[in-house]
């Protein structure tokens, strides 16, 4: 199953993601792709403001990972510069830690995420318009989709 859904400013992007956060669970997996300036890092400040964190979420391209203390923790990564070599960094040790992991650019580490997540990519479709293609793997993640959407 497929779900589509156009924000018309950061806002609305924002609120989508906090939608999907009322929804969380430990593990929680969402895999975002998009080009450059499309959104990614928007969609997880709505995410880190639904669980209360009040740290500035900045991407974490040259650290790789982020970890944020809130309602529950957030692991916010961003792949790009790894180019597929994960080799070493202990990705995989996120996805148990009872928290909430965002990954920027999923779609370079398919071959490590875990058969059951969320999808989210983001399409820039004007200068504030954004799609957000959802897609979604899994009974839990495809009930979350049936509640917010």
């Amino acid at each position: 199953m497929e779900y589509k859904i156009t924000t018309y400013n950061e806002r609305e992007t924002i609120e989508f993601a906090q939608n999907l956060e009322s929804e969380k669970f430990p593990n929680m997996i969402i895999c975002l792709e998009g080009e450059l300036g499309s959104g990614k890092t928007m969609f997880t400040k709505g995410i880190a403001d639904a669980l209360g964190i009040k740290e500035n979420i900045t991407s974490p391209t040259f650290t790789i990972i982020k970890e944020y203390e809130g309602e529950l923790p957030l692991y916010h990564m961003d792949v790009y510069r790894l180019n597929g070599n994960i080799d070493g960094l202990g990705i995989e040790e996120y996805f148990t830690k009872n928290g909430i992991v965002v990954i920027e650019w999923a779609d370079t580490i398919k071959s490590i995420l875990p058969k059951e997540r969320i999808d989210i990519k983001i399409k820039v479709a004007g200068e504030n318009k954004r799609v957000l293609i959802i897609r979604p793997y899994g009974q839990q993640y495809e009930d979350i989709c049936e509640a917010i959407l």
